[in-house]
């Protein structure tokens, strides 16, 4: 109970001083989220990574850039990059998980095509959860799938639409939360998206597999 308490004093005082990125993987840990141990073996090369983002120095890479899409992406929506403190080491070398999921939400959404409303949330989420890291992520989908027609009823059709969507680029792309996203800032963002298999078909069938 006193390491819990710990725990959710070290939570809030992160908050308190904008720390967001280590709010969010404190957050993560917390709560017990845990990646399926098929995916856990794929993330070997991410142990520990999380580079700093600097969003000054991305914005000034060429338009067309995967940093530069990514630094415009962050401004137009009032967002920091989700760093973490070198405090939180033992935290990141422990829940690799949480680390990179938290760290490539915001480079997901640039990467898929979805913004920041309901809608393009729950893309991200039907993204992640088909990718197959979580069972946490499976089960915030379905309570999303029932929450978000409620909270956002105008977005109801791109709501189900990029369900569909993240559904569909989930299953032919590569395993992205292993991959090291910040040694590509300087490369075309289009590249990246073939090389990743990010390009999604002309032509979305509906799956009640996504649905």
């Amino acid at each position: 109970m006193l390491k819990q308490i710990q725990k959710i004093k070290a939570i809030f005082a992160a908050k308190n001083s904008e720390k967001f990125g280590d709010f969010a993987i404190l957050k993560s840990d917390l709560f017990g989220a845990k990646v399926f141990p098929k995916v856990a073996g794929k993330l070997q090369s991410v142990v520990g990574y999380h580079p700093p983002i600097n969003l000054e120095k991305l914005s000034q890479y060429p338009p067309g850039t995967f940093g530069r899409e990514y630094a415009d992406h962050m401004r137009e929506n009032h967002l920091q990059p989700l760093n973490v403190s070198p405090e939180l080491e033992d935290v990141a070398r422990r829940n690799v998980f949480a680390l990179r999921y938290v760290i490539t939400h915001d480079i997901f959404h640039v990467l898929l095509g979805f913004d920041t409303s309901y809608a393009g949330e729950i893309g991200v989420l039907a993204f992640a959860a088909e990718q197959n890291y979580s069972q946490s992520l499976k089960i915030s989908l379905w309570f999303a799938k029932i929450l978000y027609p409620i909270l956002a009823p105008q977005q109801i059709k791109e709501i189900f639409a990029n369900i569909n969507k993240g559904c569909e680029l989930g299953k032919k792309a590569d395993l992205l939360l292993g991959y090291r996203f910040e040694d590509h800032w300087e490369e075309s963002i289009d590249e990246l998206k073939k090389r990743l298999r990010l390009t999604p078909n002309s032509t979305i069938l509906l799956s009640q597999d996504c649905l």
